[in-house]
């Protein structure tokens, strides 16, 4: 199976692909990159990508159609991880979570529809597609109830690409995790902003009261389940990716300063995050007894090595920090 994987110089993309390169996903015989190289993207990221037989890297964008539609012809399938995906950012702004979230998914659809082939579509999306939950966990068919404009965007996403399955009878299937973590992730989310605010001797900013709760799954378990998904989930269907372990903010910045080294006094409570939602809990019971997935990082070990590769790799995340 030869793949296009979109947005693979970004945090999960890459890892996704260096986890091809390790061999760790059989059945791969080719994989071409295509990425903006936007704010997130990190083209360092793709070094060891250059390890796979038949490897291709295309800086461009998946809302660009006659580009995307060059790329299909020796695909067997494409795996979208490109998006705008930071909460905050799409508060402030909203246009490009629209352009790359809901044009890019349609664009790469419609490319696949045009070019005749049986190709499949994995989308990957997110948990907080269904809003929050105060109890229980979320099932695949849950109402979608987005409270921000980037889960809003993600939600689009999917709709439009269900609608392309249910309309033309295209291979699509969909995947909605929990919350990452993990090597080469961008440091403007929790764990990685953190940790590297630690290493600088800053404090980390808490949105309101700190009671927030998310589960946290590490990224290598969510490529596990997404290639459980390419090679043998159900078309039509939509898979939910969990970590099983859930955490407040304020117990994850515990177990952050603690494994640092740090305490309470480095804590600073800033003012709430607008519209934040209160709580997200997948079931993923449905991957789990279809495909077999469950997650194999254990959350502490999983925290120990984020926290150790970022102390080793300052020289990746400082620029960035400093754009």
């Amino acid at each position: 199976m030869r793949l296009l994987v979109t947005g693979a110089a970004g945090f999960i993309g890459s890892n996704f692909v260096r986890m091809i390169a390790e061999g760790k996903m059989k059945g791969v015989s080719g994989v071409t990159v295509l990425d903006k190289l936007t704010y997130a993207g990190v083209k360092e990221n793709l070094v060891q990508d250059e390890k796979i037989a038949n490897y291709a890297f295309i800086e461009g964008d998946i809302c660009d159609p006659q580009l995307v539609f060059s790329m299909l012809q020796e695909v067997d399938a494409v795996v979208n991880f490109a998006a705008e995906s930071h909460v905050d950012r799409s508060i402030n702004g909203a246009s490009d979570f629209i352009q790359t979230n809901i044009v890019g998914v349609q664009t790469l659809l419609d490319a696949i529809k045009a070019s005749g082939r049986k190709i499949r579509f994995l989308q990957v999306s997110t948990d907080e597609v269904y809003g929050s939950i105060q109890s229980g966990s979320w099932t695949e068919d849950w109402p979608l109830q987005p409270n921000s404009p980037y889960s809003a965007s993600k939600a689009s996403g999917e709709l439009i690409a269900r609608s392309f399955n249910k309309t033309h009878g295209m291979d699509v299937v969909i995947t909605r995790c929990s919350n990452n973590y993990g090597t080469h992730h961008f440091p403007e989310k929790l764990i990685p902003l953190f940790i590297t605010n630690l290493i600088e001797g800053k404090k980390v900013p808490v949105y309101g009261t700190g009671e927030n709760v998310r589960d946290w799954l590490h990224v290598d378990d969510h490529c596990r389940g997404i290639y459980s998904v390419l090679m043998n989930g159900r078309s039509g269907e939509v898979y939910n990716i969990g970590g099983g372990r859930e955490l407040t903010n304020n117990e994850i910045t515990s177990l952050i300063l603690e494994a640092m080294g740090a305490d309470e006094s480095s804590i600073e409570y800033v003012e709430d995050r607008k519209g934040h939602d209160l709580r997200y809990s997948v079931d993923w019971t449905k991957i789990n007894r279809e495909l077999g997935y469950e997650p194999q990082v254990k959350f502490e070990d999983g925290l120990r090595e984020t926290i150790q590769w970022y102390r080793d790799n300052e020289a990746w995340w400082k620029p960035l920090k400093n754009r």
